[in-house]
């Protein structure tokens, strides 16, 4: 690969910030936001939204929360124009959401952009022009002085062209964007934007948007963190200013580039819902939001439906948000892997027993491993959270069996059953979802009583019982069917179970119990319990497992399948 031809960008445009001090900066409150979905996503998608798209775009944003909302480019197109007026015959807009439309500094276009806007209660007029080397001198082919003229002589012909429309209430505001910011000269970026602020007249009741473009991204954030912090420092009406950032992720870093931009004294973002934009598009501010959310800081947008969100985009842009996309893909909070897995279940274990504590789970620091944000928050259930395949362990198994069964496996349990679980996924491959995993547990387990659909392959099933008390201890009757035949059982113990386990050794069955657990499944007078026993039988130690609305009959039950189990 012919590396040579290539140049580092700080080789062709040097900065020097060695005072540098945005590396010490925490994000502790969320930026202004403008969405560019129906402008810069919109541009770059292969068939453009058409009005009715558009309009469905529109009031997803405003849902959201948007205040400041790039329309579109109404002097570029008369679908634009057309768009940005029916905005306003419908009364679309809320009072506080701004619009924003984009123009190139050409008087005729000013004019159209400017008309296009009368009748919003607020509105921004965006005008750019490129101002690096390469596009000066390769694109424009304009010197430094004309490039200048062009953002001087464009802010005039918006003034003048605002100042026809002063008696029709709409407020305008003024947005100047250096364009290709990221590879111009520091101190001409510098220049040209106190010559717009010059002209603009920047006061305390008359702020300029000034955004300051990663056009193409082709330096590492840091650079652009030190060309932000630059500009903050040196600009004479700072405090009138507002910055904005429009980065974009040729290099893959746009949300990096974004925060550190943060950092650097920015105050406004701008962006894309998931990404779009040309190229590798937009910086994605559902990432930049979101990962203020998990650091403690209110985005103030509305992500409590992210599917929501992801169809609605999906079916106004016709780009699929891939299933690894950060917060809202299919599969971001799902773990296949064993260890992943036993870490999820053991950190929604602590949870819960905090809760059952008597902590309330609102005020509970969010800590569960391999999940950074809970999906809830964002309208997403923890049933996907955990999915088994050939590469999962035990704790995805018990994750899942408790999430989805109620089933509360003990720890050597789990590792027995996941045994047979891995035998299914190397046998036939895939996933193994829920109601797999079920049907995999209850014929290894629950074959004779809780099985539908399945082959019963036990040798022994349990019949009626009962238990008295008396001075002795329990006293035990009950009906076994010995592969169909009527087997009466009676014996005493220390309980029940002590009872039965006698009533077998006295046939010839003897069995050492190893461990026992038990809980309930449901709530409620008839709920069910479920019983798990460890048994040593035969040289072999297995587990089995009962379900019935008696406790006592469970464990009995548990207590079979464990024997049956050892048989088979």
């Amino acid at each position: 690969m012919p590396v040579s031809k290539y140049r580092a960008a700080l080789d062709t445009n040097p900065i020097s910030l060695p005072d540098r001090t945005w590396p010490d900066q925490r994000l502790t409150r969320a930026p202004r936001w403008l969405n560019t979905d129906l402008r810069d996503g919109n541009q770059a998608l292969v068939e453009p939204m058409d009005p009715g798209r558009k309009r469905k775009m529109f009031d997803l944003l405003v849902k959201m929360g948007f205040k400041e909302i790039e329309i579109g480019f109404p002097a570029a197109s008369q679908t634009d124009y057309d768009f940005v007026r029916a905005l306003i015959e419908d009364e679309a807009v809320p009072e506080d959401v701004t619009v924003s439309v984009l123009t190139q500094s050409r008087p005729e276009l000013i004019e159209r952009t400017v008309q296009s806007l009368v009748g919003f209660p607020r509105a921004n007029v965006h005008l750019y022009n490129a101002t690096s080397p390469l596009f000066r001198e390769v694109v424009f082919r304009n010197d430094w002085p004309a490039t200048v003229d062009l953002a001087v002589s464009g802010t005039r012909e918006v003034m003048a062209q605002a100042e026809k429309f002063l008696d029709d209430g709409t407020v305008f505001g003024y947005q100047y964007s250096p364009e290709v910011f990221i590879d111009t000269e520091i101190d001409k970026a510098l220049e040209i934007s106190e010559r717009v602020s010059d002209v603009w007249e920047v006061g305390a009741d008359r702020e300029l948007i000034l955004n300051l473009p990663a056009t193409v991204e082709r330096t590492t954030p840091n650079v652009y963190a030190d060309q932000i912090e630059y500009m903050c420092r040196h600009l004479t009406r700072r405090e009138h200013t507002t910055i904005s950032v429009h980065p974009h992720n040729d290099r893959g870093t746009g949300v990096a580039a974004t925060e550190l931009a943060l950092l650097a004294g920015a105050d406004r973002v701008e962006g894309c819902l998931f990404g779009q934009g040309e190229r590798t598009g937009n910086v994605d501010l559902i990432t930049v939001a979101l990962n203020l959310y998990t650091q403690g800081v209110d985005p103030e947008l509305d992500f409590s439906d992210i599917d929501r969100i992801r169809q609605v985009s999906e079916y106004c842009t016709g780009m699929r948000v891939p299933d690894r996309t950060p917060y809202a893909g299919d599969l971001v909070y799902t773990s296949f892997s064993g260890s992943h897995q036993d870490a999820i279940n053991k950190g929604f274990a602590l949870r819960q027993q905090q809760i059952d504590e008597g902590a309330k789970e609102s005020e509970l620091v969010w800590q569960i491993p391999y999940l950074p944000i809970d999906p809830h928050d964002v309208g997403r259930s923890y049933e996907a959270v955990v999915r088994v395949n050939s590469q999962s362990g035990k704790g995805g198994i018990a994750y899942l069996m408790s999430n989805a069964h109620s089933m509360e496996l003990p720890r050597r349990l789990q590792v027995e059953f996941s045994r047979l679980v891995q035998r299914h996924s190397d046998t036939v491959g895939g996933e193994v979802d829920a109601d797999t995993l079920w049907r995999i547990f209850a014929d290894a387990y629950l074959p004779t009583s809780a099985a539908p659909g399945l082959e019963p392959w036990g040798r022994f099933v349990l019949g009626k019982t009962s238990v008295t008390a008396d001075n002795d201890g329990a006293r035990l009757h009950a009906e076994l069917f010995d592969q169909g035949q009527q087997v009466i059982l009676s014996a005493t113990g220390n309980g029940p179970i002590d009872a039965f386990v006698r009533a077998l050794s006295e046939r010839g069955m003897d069995i050492r119990i190893l461990d026992y657990a038990e809980h309930a499944l449901t709530h409620g007078e008839d709920a069910d319990a479920a019983a798990y026993i460890e048994v040593e039988f035969d040289n072999q130690v297995v587990w089995g497992v009962g379900i019935d609305p008696s406790i006592a009959r469970a464990s009995y039950k548990a207590v079979i399948s464990a024997l049956n189990r050892a048989l088979r």
